[in-house]
C-alpha cells in the first residue's frame, strides 16, 4: 500500500486526538504505528493507553515544560526527536509515523524546515506521515498529500476553562 504525506493543522482543537484516531484505526487493521511527540513530556491519556500495547512504539521528546524562550536543550530535544521518528521511518518496522507537534516545534525555530523536508523526502514509498501542530510552514503544505485545517469556531479556554485529564492530555 502507498504510504502518504498528511498534515493536520490550523487553530482549532482536536489535530493530536485525530492523529490518534487514525493510530487506533491502523492498530484495529494490523499496522504498526510510531508517535514521535515532540515537545511534550508529561503523562497523558495516549501515553497511559498505548504503552507497552504490540504494534505501537510512542514516544515523547520534551521537558513537559511550556517553552516560552526555547534554548539548546529544547532544540536538542526536538533533533533527537526528528532521529529518532528517522530511524524508526527507515527501520522497516512502522507503516505510519506520526510527528506530534512537529508543526510548533518548527513555529518555535527548534528544527529547520529543511531537516523536516529532508526527512519527508528520505520517506519509504510505504509508509504514512503524519505532521501536527498549529502554523504548518507552507513548504510541508505544499509536499503533502493531504492538509487538514481545524479551525477554531468556539473554545471553552476563552470561558477560563483549562486543560482537563482525559480530553486534552
Amino acid at each position: 500500500m502507498k504510504g502518504y504525506i498528511q498534515v493536520y493543522t490550523g487553530d482549532g482543537k482536536g489535530k493530536t486526538s485525530a492523529a490518534l484516531g487514525l493510530a487506533v484505526r491502523a492498530l484495529g487493521r494490523g499496522k504498526k504505528v510510531c508517535i514521535v511527540q515532540f515537545m511534550k513530556g508529561i503523562e497523558t491519556g495516549e501515553i497511559l493507553f498505548f504503552e507497552g500495547k504490540p504494534g505501537i512504539v510512542i514516544k515523547q521528546f520534551g521537558t513537559g515544560e511550556f517553552v516560552m524562550e526555547p534554548g539548546e536543550g529544547e532544540k536538542n530535544s526536538a533533533y533527537q526527536a526528528l532521529n529518532y521518528a528517522k530511524e524508526q521511518m527507515l527501520s522497516g518496522s512502522f507503516d505510519i509515523i506520526i510527528l506530534d507537534e512537529i508543526n510548533v516545534a518548527l513555529q518555535m525555530q527548534l528544527l529547520g524546515v529543511s531537516a523536516v523536508l529532508d526527512f519527508l523526502r528520505q520517506k519509504p514509498e510505504d509508509v504514512e506521515v503524519v505532521l501536527t501542530g498549529r502554523n504548518a510552514p507552507k513548504e510541508l503544505l505544499e509536499i503533502a498529500d493531504l492538509v487538514t485545517e481545524m479551525r477554531e469556531v468556539k473554545h471553552y479556554y476563552k470561558k477560563g476553562i483549562g486543560a482537563r485529564e482525559g480530553i486534552e492530555y
